[in-house]
């Protein structure tokens, strides 16, 4: 997948934020469409259906008679796109499964759960019953907060990427030839 087509963080972020009660699928393969990246609603039902996406939520749609959608958390589109990412790369689905079922659900929920954390933060830091020091001071030590919180963040993506590498097949190790090579 081109790097280009990738949605950036804030981009990421800011359809979080526009959308916490979740997406269609079809909006989630429109997003996806409209970056040039090769994605159906028959890839995306498929990627359910191997557990690499989450299922959806039913809500029921205002009206007599109007049924019910499907919505997908606004994660959804995260892991998406670290599935295509992972596929360009090489790996193979199970490699995939196997990544996404150990840790990135609970990468998701930490950054969610902290991202929720700051802004409740943020808002009782608008509240009038703190004066202009504490809240000067409260103002800097959050936003102290909210680096070191990337910085684990990355640390913890870095480390979960690494510990998630497909092995390397045994024919990789000892290709000179010598009786016992690939014996670790």
């Amino acid at each position: 997948m081109d790097d280009s087509a990738l949605f950036a963080d804030k981009e990421l972020q800011q359809i979080e934020r526009e959308q916490p009660d979740g997406l269609t699928s079809r909006q989630i393969v429109d997003l996806f469409e409209s970056r040039g990246v090769r994605f159906s609603e028959a890839t995306f039902r498929k990627y359910v259906q191997l557990g690499l996406l989450p299922r959806s939520v039913r809500v029921g749609r205002k009206g007599k008679h109007q049924g019910s959608c499907g919505l997908y958390p606004p994660t959804t589109i995260r892991r998406v796109q670290a599935v295509k990412k992972m596929m360009a790369e090489g790996h193979t689905i199970e490699d995939i499964q196997h990544s996404l079922m150990r840790f990135k659900e609970g990468i998701e929920a930490l950054e969610l759960g902290l991202r929720e954390l700051f802004a409740a933060f943020e808002r009782e830091l608008k509240s009038p019953h703190f004066d202009v020091v504490t809240r000067r001071n409260l103002v800097r030590d959050l936003a102290e907060a909210k680096r070191a919180t990337a910085d684990l963040l990355r640390r913890i993506v870095d480390i979960e990427r690494r510990a998630t590498q497909p092995l390397r097949d045994e024919r990789s190790f000892g290709t000179s030839g010598d009786a016992g090579a690939g014996v670790l």
